[in-house]
Order: C-alpha cells, then sequence, then structure tokens
C-alpha cells in the first residue's frame, strides 16, 4: 500500500513539474491579473499614486483541482513620507509548485519629483532576498532520483521608474535583479530566476460623474522566454463596483470583478486560457482574489483617475 502511494506520489509530482514547464514557472516572474489596481510588487513607484498609503493582499490559485498546482501568496504594504515626497514599503510573495518553494521579499524606497503642476517624475530602488527549497526526499527517500533535496538563499535588489499625471501614467522596472542563479536543479531555472523586466502604462476617462473607465497594459520581457501581453479594462460605477476583462497574449482571458467600500477594496478574477493546448488539454482555471485597505479617508478607488 505504502509503495503504491509512494509512486503515485512521485507520478503526481513529475506530472506537475513537467506541465509547468509550458505553463505557470516558465511564464514572466511575477504574475497576476488584477494588476490595474495595485503595481507596487511590479514597480514600487506605482505607491506614490496613492497619498495616503496602503496594506494589500492576493491569493492566486492556478490549475485548480490539480494536486500540486502553482498557488501564490502576495502581500504589499506602503507608508507615505510627505516630507521628502516619497513613500516606503515591503512587498512579500510566496510561491508553492509542487515540491517547490519560492519565497521572495524586499523593502523599498520611491520618491517623486514634480516636473511641473501636473507632471511627475518617480524613481524606486528596492533590496531584500530570495529563498528557494526544493523537498525531493519528501517524494520518496529511499529513491535516488529524489534524494537531492536543494535550499538555497540569495540577495536581490530592483528599481523602478514611472512618468505620471493624475489621469496617465507610464513606467519601466526591474523589481528583481539576481546577483546569481538560484535553484540549479530545478525546472524553474530557465525562466523565474532570470531578471524580468516590465514596461506599465495606464490611463482613465471620465464618462460622466458616475462612470469612469480605466486601461491599463503590462508588457514583460526576460531572457530566453517569450514577450508577454498583458490589456486591462475596468468599467467602476460610482467608484464602488467595477466589472472589467484581462487578456495575456499567451491566449489567457479573465473577467474582473471590484468592490470598493470606503477604505476596503475587494478584487476577484477568473482566467482561463483559449486553447487546450495550454496544459495539454487539462482545465488550467485561475482564481485570484484581492484585499486591500487604503489609509486615509478617501475611499478605495480615490477621485482621481489612476488611484
Amino acid at each position: 500500500m505504502n509503495l503504491q502511494f509512494s509512486t503515485l506520489k512521485k507520478i503526481i509530482v513529475c506530472f506537475v513539474l513537467l506541465i509547468t514547464t509550458r505553463g505557470a514557472f516558465a511564464q514572466q516572474g511575477l504574475n497576476y491579473t488584477q494588476y490595474i489596481d495595485n503595481q507596487t510588487p511590479i514597480n514600487p513607484t506605482f505607491s506614490l499614486l496613492n497619498p495616503y498609503g496602503s496594506v494589500n493582499t492576493l491569493v492566486r490559485k492556478q490549475w485548480v483541482g490539480v494536486p500540486g498546482s502553482p498557488t501564490t501568496y502576495l502581500i504589499n504594504g506602503s507608508i507615505p513620507i510627505e516630507s521628502v515626497n516619497g513613500s516606503a514599503g515591503l512587498v512579500a510573495e510566496n510561491d508553492v509548485l509542487a515540491i517547490e518553494n519560492l519565497t521572495n521579499a524586499s523593502a523599498f524606497f520611491a520618491k517623486s519629483i514634480k516636473l511641473n503642476d501636473k507632471q511627475n517624475l518617480a524613481v524606486s530602488i528596492s533590496a531584500g532576498f530570495r529563498s528557494y527549497t526544493a523537498n525531493y526526499s519528501g517524494v520518496d527517500a529511499s529513491d535516488p532520483v529524489f534524494q537531492n533535496n536543494i535550499r538555497q538563499t540569495n540577495l536581490n535588489m530592483g528599481f523602478g521608474v514611472m512618468f505620471y499625471t493624475s489621469d496617465y501614467y507610464a513606467g519601466f522596472s526591474l523589481p528583481q535583479l539576481n546577483i546569481r542563479t538560484l535553484g540549479t536543479a530545478s525546472l524553474q531555472d530557465n525562466a523565474d530566476f532570470q531578471n524580468h523586466y516590465y514596461f506599465t502604462g495606464g490611463f482613465a476617462s471620465k464618462l460622466n460623474q458616475d462612470y469612469k473607465i480605466k486601461y491599463a497594459a503590462l508588457v514583460s520581457y526576460s531572457k530566453d522566454a517569450s514577450v508577454v501581453g498583458d490589456i486591462s479594462s475596468i468599467l467602476y460605477m460610482k467608484s464602488m463596483i467595477g466589472v472589467g476583462v484581462n487578456y495575456r497574449t499567451n491566449n489567457e482571458v479573465a473577467g474582473m470583478l471590484s468592490i470598493n467600500y470606503n477604505v476596503f477594496h475587494l478584487g476577484y478574477a477568473y482566467e482561463f486560457g483559449t486553447t487546450a493546448a495550454n496544459v495539454g488539454g487539462f482545465s488550467n482555471a485561475t482564481n485570484e482574489v484581492t484585499l486591500g485597505i487604503r489609509f486615509g479617508k478617501e475611499s478605495a478607488v480615490g477621485d482621481t483617475a489612476i488611484k
């Protein structure tokens, strides 16, 4: 019975790791759908768009129903530093994939410079660590193939720039500049531990007093991986309820729902692939939930287009 269970466990682990070379960890580093309302983990200068500070959490579960499928936990927070027209904060991320576990944590500082009454230029710098473990012996300690566990930690740093007004923004960031390769025996090594570059932009249009549309775009690039582009749009009604859609160029589409009440923000996204080849014909639905708290007296969305 134990032998059968061990064999089944190895099959599941190998299967999940195999399909992820074509899926989640072959994507562009930090990856989540609801970046339109929270880009601080990608580019910390985004925190300057909110003058009051905030705390945001996210849980992303891919391929629901597949044991060991990728799960992401993300939290970030920031506080304003009015004396220097800046902000400071923390970003922490944990990715779990079968027997593999990746944790990133960093602190950042961002500062904005006013170019004129409407235009601003912001820069940010961040520093932290990345820890990776792969518990192969937990699959079957008696099998020589699964005896070499991996536990490594390294330091990393990042930077970002952003040009913005109250109506639009455009930015570039390298959130994790890896000092050395991490997880050399992992299937993730070829994609997830390389430097990832992000280009972002967004703007909003007020239709009338009750309706506003927000748009955002995200392009990510890393060496030896294809360029991935995202386009998102959300229609907000009375700055309280938003309904939107996201399209990703690797044939993924998501529907988004956003609810804002006072200082609280709740978001949900349901993402799915448009081709059966994405994960070998298996259902690749992804559920993503966000919860944010914005400090200050304004609502979670705010009065300006990009808050």
